[in-house]
């Protein structure tokens, strides 16, 4: 099976840290691609400020800005994430910033959704100073979390999930959590479709991680809230470049609805809008004239050819949120003090693959009004 970009930037991330320093041409060597992608790879991690890139040579970023040194007794936080790139890269950001302001050191492992792995990455953590975590384990199946997640709960330090809910009633719901609202993006989006005269839209959807299962059932659950029939099943998104077959039967699919009278689609996630939006064109579908799409997870959905409309977790707030949270606990002790589930509401950003006029700025809807300042509400 062909590695993706996202997996070779996790391998190269992975490196760097283990090395601290390491030339450009050295990592192409050792990821086994040409200096060119090394090249290419380094300025996307180090625009993303998980990398600090010097003549040649890039380093692993320290945990506190320029010039200013930790102190001996410094607290030092671990962060275990699925992978370092795409959706989690703005949350290590978020959660690395908020550590800085406290003048805590941030430590990062990688399990590249290997939720077998993750136990063993966070016992790392700990073997290296951490003491307090945050924990986002690399669930895919909806049974990942019973099989590999029993650990969690029994963790001898403070910790918070990140992005991640476990089942009600386990000893893992009772630790602190930040979430996105994944149910509410979805119905920020279905709401939007509704509003500009289309029917219920298409789902387009992965089914390889807790977003994706959240983006499934909260297409369902906005349906309900508004009193829609889904024009027919979802269908089931694949990565194009690991499964082109099954991708062209997500197009197939998607194009059959289309014929069948579908106006809208939600597609999840960022990368497989972009990539079924252009094979819908070679297939004569045209965006928005044929077809409104809206994105999931705004990654990288505004550089499409048609803009894409998107919902945007506020992911680099989990983060910050998170971190602030897991720094509250370890100065104020573990104790007693109540557990709290914060809840962060995505934004649906409007674009044209909606029909936006050109020329028109991006709006925002869901945007929290005067005197909100975008605080999280808290669930029970």
């Amino acid at each position: 099976m062909r590695e993706s970009a996202a997996e070779r930037h996790d391998r190269l991330l992975e490196l760097v840290r283990r090395h601290g320093t390491a030339r450009v041409s050295d990592l192409a060597g050792l990821l086994g691609v040409s200096p060119v992608t090394a090249r290419r790879d380094v300025e996307v991690l180090a625009g993303k400020g998980l990398l600090d890139r010097v003549h040649g040579s890039v380093s692993w970023p320290a945990a506190q800005p320029a010039g200013r040194q930790e102190p001996p007794d410094a607290l030092v936080l671990g962060l275990l994430a699925p992978s370092a790139t795409y959706y989690f890269a703005e949350v290590i950001r978020g959660a690395h910033e908020a550590a800085a302001r406290a003048g805590a050191r941030l430590i990062l492992r990688i399990s590249d959704y290997r939720p077998e792995e993750d136990h063993a990455r966070v016992e790392g953590l700990l073997a290296a100073g951490a003491q307090g975590l945050l924990v986002a384990p690399g669930w895919r199946r909806p049974q990942d979390p019973a099989e590999h997640g029993q650990w969690i709960a029994g963790l001898p330090v403070p910790a918070v999930l990140l992005e991640r809910q476990p089942g009600p009633g386990t000893p893992a719901d009772a630790l602190d959590r930040v979430c996105s609202d994944h149910r509410h993006g979805v119905l920020l989006a279905v709401r939007h479709l509704v509003g500009l005269g289309h029917g219920a839209p298409v789902l387009v959807a992965r089914a390889d991680s807790p977003t994706a299962l959240s983006v499934r059932a909260g297409y369902a659950a906005a349906l309900g809230a508004l009193g829609l029939s889904a024009p027919r099943g979802a269908i089931d998104s694949v990565p194009a470049e690991l499964d082109p077959e099954g991708f062209e039967a997500a197009v197939g699919a998607l194009r059959e609805a289309v014929t069948a009278g579908a106006t809208a689609a939600l597609v999840h996630n960022d990368v497989d809008a972009i990539q079924i939006v252009q094979r819908l064109a070679e297939l004569g579908v045209r965006v928005p004239e044929d077809l409104a799409v809206v994105a999931y997870d705004d990654e990288v959905a505004a550089l499409a050819d048609t803009p894409l409309t998107a919902v945007a977790p506020p992911k680099r707030e989990v983060g910050r949120h998170a971190a602030e949270l897991l720094v509250e606990r370890l100065n104020e002790g573990f104790g007693e003090a109540a557990r709290r589930h914060l809840t962060l509401l995505p934004r649906l950003r409007v674009r044209a693959s909606c029909g936006a006029p050109s020329g028109v700025r991006p709006t925002e809807v869901g945007v929290p009004g005067p005197g909100r300042g975008g605080a999280p509400h808290t669930l029970a």
